[in-house]
């Protein structure tokens, strides 16, 4: 009884360490990255900074509007491309694929969350962006670009390199995260459900649209807040094609930055206090995106669990 209690009381302290642990480390990297940009706080203040589209390192002017755009427009694209491609993974593998091709489709796409983030940005670069400039985007072009209201997101020239481009690519990044997640909770819906479902005569997809994707929304929600944090702080991949212009692009189909993009490619070159303290300011906008972002993710996630 007494060997109990010990084990229980180590294991919830040990616990509450690990759980403490994870604080600091937060509030630590707020603190640095704080102290860090002070000077370009003061400097730019936090309106003036974030609006100003300006980046001129020679100059000394700095302004995050650019780099803010691309991580926005970028993440954007790329969940939206991801999840509903990810989902459909997710009920093929569990609902439609023949049993012999399960096992090697979903260690495939559990492989592909595996590979570093670098490995894909290289394949970005040398394959898929030149796929893009001469195959895609000028039939991209030729027919989104025409349109009136959204064709200029569409025009100007086709580079290969650009918004659109690291998009697609962070997409392909972010997929297996939510496939992956997605087709576990798939997994997890009891058979008795789906077997009275299809008993009173309810077609597969009323089985998943009813049953299914209601019954695993928890686990789906995971997977796509998960990717969300990814997609926005992904450095390495969108760096080889994202093109590392600061400015804010008329087209999805011209060259960006991100903040991830700028700090990768600047970091080293910061020869001066205020452009080193202007990319900590641009890490420490980043840092508390994503924190709002995950925290607005799992508020929700909450809200449905205590539905």
């Amino acid at each position: 009884m007494r060997k109990d209690f010990l084990v229980d009381w180590t294991f919830g302290k040990v616990a509450l360490l690990s759980a403490l642990i994870v604080v600091f480390i937060l509030v630590s990297l707020f603190i640095v990255l704080y102290k860090e940009s002070s000077l370009a706080v003061s400097t730019f203040g936090v309106w003036k900074f974030i609006t100003s589209t300006v980046w001129n390192p020679p100059m000394e002017k700095f302004g995050g509007a650019p780099a803010i755009f691309g991580t926005i427009v970028s993440t954007v694209i790329s969940i939206a491309i991801a999840v509903p491609v990810a989902i459909g993974i997710a009920i093929f593998l569990t609902e439609i694929a023949p049993h012999f091709l399960r096992t090697p489709v979903g260690v495939a796409i559990e492989l592909l969350a595996a590979i570093p983030s670098i490995i894909y940005g290289m394949w970005g670069l040398f394959f898929f962006a030149p796929f893009m400039r001469d195959k895609v985007q000028p039939v991209i072009h030729a027919t989104l670009g025409k349109l009136p209201v959204i064709g200029q997101w569409f025009s100007g020239y086709t580079p290969g390199i650009g918004l659109l481009t690291a998009s697609i690519v962070l997409s392909i990044m972010i997929l297996p995260f939510t496939a992956a997640i997605s087709r576990d909770s798939f997994n997890m819906v009891p058979d008795i459900l789906k077997e009275s479902a299809y008993a009173l005569g309810a077609t597969k997809w009323d089985v998943m649209k009813d049953v299914v994707i209601p019954y695993a929304k928890l686990g789906v929600i995971g997977g796509i807040i998960l990717s969300l944090g990814r997609a926005l702080g992904e450095t390495m991949a969108v760096t080889f094609v994202m093109g590392n212009q600061p400015v804010i692009p008329k087209s999805l189909l011209e060259p960006a930055t991100s903040i991830t993009v700028t700090l990768a490619n600047e970091f080293t070159e910061a020869d001066t206090d205020l452009y080193l303290s202007s990319l900590f300011y641009l890490a420490l906008i980043l840092f508390v995106m994503s924190f709002i972002v995950i925290v607005i993710g799992k508020f929700l996630f909450l809200k449905k669990v205590e539905r």
